[in-house]
C-alpha cells in the first residue's frame, strides 16, 4: 500500500489522473574507491527510497578495489564500469561518469548524488519531486552547499561577504574568488540535483564541459534558455539528506587534499556517521538485496 500511495501522490503533484507504473527518477551515483561510504550511501538509498519510484545507476570510475567488488554484488543497482582516461582530472572523471549514466536514463527525471550524500528521510524523493513540479518553468532543484550552520555563523558569514563585496567594488578588483560573483556563480551541485529530462534532451545538455565542475556550465545553459533552477535552503534540504563535503578526497588523500583538510574532513565524516546511526545500517546486509 505504501508504494501505491507514493505513486498516487506523485501523479497528483504532476496533475495526472492515472497511477504511474514506471519509475519516475533515475539516480546517478559515481563511485571511486570509498568502500564503506559507498556501502552506507547505497544502503541508505535502499532503506529510504521506494524502488518502484526510482532506479539507481552506479558508475564506477575505475576504482580497481574492494568498492568495485562490492558494487558487483549489489543486486538492485545497475552498474556501469568506466575505464579511466589517462591524464583526466578527478573533476572531469566525475563529470564523464555522470554523462555515461545519463545516456542510459529513460525516466522523466534524473538525479545526481555523490557517495558522500546520505539519505535519512523516506520522504526525500517525494519532497524533491514536489519542488520541481511547483512550476513548469522549473528545470532543476537542489542546493549550492548542503550544510547546517548555527544562526550566528550565518550572520557573520553574510557580514564578511558584504564587506568583501564593498571592498572589491571600491578597489575595482574583478579577479577574485568570491562565491556567487562573476565566473564563480552559484549552480546546482551534483551532490544532490534533480533535473527534468525533457529539458536536458531539448537543450542537448551534459554534465561535462571542459574542466568545469559537473553541472556548472549546464546550469548556466538552462538559465539562459529561460528556465528556472531552484536552490533549496540548506536548513530545509538537510532534513532529508546530508552531504559530507569532499569525503572522497578526504578518504583518498592522493587526490590533492591538504593534511588539515583531511583532519577536518574525517571529523565531519565521524559526526555524520553518528547522527545517521551508521553502525546499524552497515550491519544490515539485507539492504544489498
Amino acid at each position: 500500500m505504501r508504494r501505491l500511495t507514493a505513486h498516487i501522490i506523485i501523479a497528483i503533484f504532476a496533475g495526472e489522473n492515472h497511477i504511474m507504473t514506471q519509475p519516475l527518477v533515475t539516480i546517478l551515483v559515481p563511485n571511486y574507491k570509498t568502500l564503506e561510504l559507498t556501502k552506507l550511501c547505497l544502503r541508505l538509498l535502499r532503506k529510504f527510497t521506494d524502488p518502484e519510484m526510482a532506479k539507481v545507476i552506479v558508475i564506477d570510475n575505475d576504482s580497481q578495489d574492494e568498492s568495485l567488488d562490492y558494487l558487483r554484488s549489489v543486486k538492485w543497482i545497475s552498474l556501469i564500469e568506466r575505464k579511466a582516461v589517462p591524464g583526466e582530472s578527478p573533476v572531469v572523471s566525475h563529470s564523464r561518469a555522470l554523462d555515461l549514466g545519463l545516456e542510459c536514463v529513460t525516466t522523466p527525471y534524473v538525479l545526481s548524488i555523490h557517495t558522500d550524500t546520505l539519505v535519512k528521510n523516506s520522504q526525500w524523493l517525494h519532497f524533491l519531486i514536489k519542488e520541481i513540479l511547483k512550476r513548469p518553468t522549473i528545470a532543476g532543484v537542489g542546493s549550492w552547499k548542503l550544510e547546517s550552520k548555527p544562526f550566528w555563523r550565518r550572520v557573520l558569514k553574510n557580514i564578511e561577504r558584504q564587506m568583501q563585496l564593498a571592498f572589491y567594488s571600491l578597489t575595482g578588483k574583478n579577479n577574485h574568488g568570491l562565491e556567487g560573483v562573476g565566473k564563480n556563480y552559484y549552480y546546482l551541485r551534483s551532490h544532490c540535483a534533480l533535473y527534468r529530462m525533457d529539458v536536458m534532451r531539448q537543450l542537448n545538455l551534459h554534465f561535462t564541459d571542459g574542466d568545469m565542475v559537473a553541472g556548472k556550465y549546464m546550469h548556466k545553459q538552462i538559465i539562459e534558455a529561460g528556465y528556472e533552477m531552484v536552490f533549496i535552503p540548506s536548513d530545509i534540504l538537510i532534513n532529508y539528506v546530508e552531504h559530507i563535503n569532499h569525503a572522497t578526497t578526504v578518504l583518498n588523500p592522493e587526490l590533492s587534499t591538504r593534511e588539515k583538510s583531511v583532519i577536518r574532513g574525517m571529523r565531519r565524516i565521524e559526526n555524520s556517521l553518528k547522527r545517521l546511526q551508521a553502525e546499524v545500517v552497515m550491519a544490515d546486509a539485507e539492504l544489498d538485496n
